[in-house]
């Protein structure tokens, strides 16, 4: 079998080959993404390690790395390279003489120290050195060396992705951090998920819930399930219909600035909205996603309210999610409008009017955003596939707001990310007098808690346009 000049080959020194005195090395510099992957394989969660905040309260004033991480690059060395494949480990002892932080590069030597040929076991010195040249480790390896010469390719490792969740679930909370919480009604929050997510939420500092529903059934989920609702307002309502009304009463009579859904379903709620929150705009729903494998938040809309919205309904849909990604501190933000194919084509309703909504953006009929479509979803996340497929734009490849053709594609792409790409979601309805958490029943708490974050931003918002 031929191999290619570029193939890389991992091969060892045999006892014999190697003197007293030859040394090897490797140098290797400290990465966070090092910390979280030897956390994760090792289960060593020591807040040392992997808590920023406890970290700054200890000896070390921040966070350090395993001390365990640096011995195992002595390891590497000398199953990898000196003696390098077929050594067996006999022995070994560390000292650690300095922490680890994140930046610090290593150097590591090992050094023959001696050699014992009955038995073919060599003793190494281990040394790390931090690049000012202090010690970190030291120690003494014994291992027993290979005797026959052994050379095979190196195996490529697969690339590992640290999805640390627990922090992306902090930086949607984020949005807001610094403001007041602001007075929400929750529309029958008689299960689990829908009690817990306005009550982690108020624990974060982002709402003071005003829980609306029977009051038996609420403190029974609670009580239950372990959920501390001590202190909570609770306004009493006979069934899931009259929940809907009274929460909505509070919104539309200033006892609550934004709405969230519980355990009932959108209708029950949507209707007393539309009676009694609508605007001039037409009310639309966004899904705020933070998806691991794209570099910043990702808008998608309509997936919830407009089952197959005209092109008019489009433009308020569009105009309601710019608003929305100015508040969240986008200016300009990028919006695709996708359909199936990336080319204009009467067959496709979606394509054309895609090609209407870019000339009304022009026309200043759609403000404050880039507008570009139609695009097919791989050419607007990808620039690898709309440079492939030679599309020239500023939106394609990197945009901010997709906005789907209709409810049934907008909820499939949204659901997909969630279950398949891990995606964080956030999910909330606009154009109404307050903003509105609107969830699936599946939803978790923490997704209704990130959810909770966006509008007590939009509720602050929203006070100083009327302060001004």
């Amino acid at each position: 079998m031929e191999h290619s000049s570029t193939t890389q080959f991992i091969q060892n020194r045999t006892f014999d080959e190697i003197q007293v005195g030859d040394f090897a090395q490797l140098i290797r510099t400290l990465r966070p993404e090092d910390i979280h992957l030897f956390a994760a394989m090792s289960g060593d969660v020591n807040p040392t390690h992997v808590d920023v905040e406890y970290a700054r309260s200890s000896q070390f004033r921040e966070v350090v790395g395993h001390s365990m991480w640096g011995s195992t690059l002595i390891s590497t060395i000398l199953g990898t390279e000196f003696p390098g494949p077929g050594t067996v480990y006999v022995s070994q002892g560390l000292n650690f003489w300095r922490p680890i932080t994140i930046g610090d590069t290593l150097t590591i030597t090992v050094t023959c120290k001696a050699k014992y040929e009955h038995n073919h076991h060599i003793v190494f010195d281990c040394q790390a050195l931090n690049q000012d040249g202090l010690k970190v480790i030291d120690g003494v390896a014994e291992v027993m060396a290979p005797t026959q010469k052994i050379k095979r390719e190196r195996v490529v490792l697969p690339a590992v992705t640290i999805n640390d969740r627990e922090l992306r679930y902090r930086h949607l909370l984020s949005v807001s951090a610094g403001l007041s919480p602001i007075p929400i009604a929750v529309a029958h929050p008689c299960d689990k998920e829908s009690l817990s997510g306005p009550v982690q939420a108020a624990k974060a500092g982002l709402v003071d819930p005003i829980l609306v529903g029977p009051e038996s059934k609420i403190r029974a989920v609670a009580e239950e399930h372990g959920i501390d609702i001590k202190g909570f307002r609770i306004v009493n309502a006979e069934h899931s219909h009259n929940s809907a009304e009274i929460a909505v009463g509070l919104c539309r009579d200033g006892g609550a600035e934004a709405l969230m859904k519980g355990s009932l379903h959108t209708d029950e709620m949507m209707s007393q909205v539309i009676k009694h929150l609508r605007t001039g705009r037409r009310i639309s729903h966004v899904f705020l996603a933070d998806v691991p494998t794209y570099p910043h938040p990702l808008m998608i809309t309509d997936a919830a309210i407009m089952i197959e919205p005209t092109l008019e309904d489009k433009v308020d849909i569009i105009q309601n999610a710019i608003e929305l990604a100015h508040i969240l501190g986008l200016p300009e933000p990028k919006v695709a409008i996708l359909s199936a194919v990336e080319t204009v084509t009467s067959k496709i309703r979606s394509t054309i009017e895609a090609a209407a909504l870019c000339k009304m953006a022009d026309r200043g009929q759609i403000k404050g955003g880039l507008l570009d479509g139609p695009l097919a979803f791989d050419n607007a996340v990808s620039l690898v596939a709309a440079k492939t497929k030679g599309i020239k734009s500023v939106v394609a490849g990197n945009a901010d707001i997709l906005v789907v053709p209709d409810l049934e594609s907008g909820n499939m792409v949204a659901k997909q990310l969630e279950y398949l790409a891990n995606a964080l979601m956030a999910g909330v309805v606009l154009g109404a007098r307050v903003p509105i958490v609107l969830t699936s029943r599946a939803d978790t708490a923490e997704t209704r808690a990130a959810s909770c974050a966006v509008v007590q931003l939009m509720a602050h918002k929203k006070r100083e346009m009327l302060k001004r």
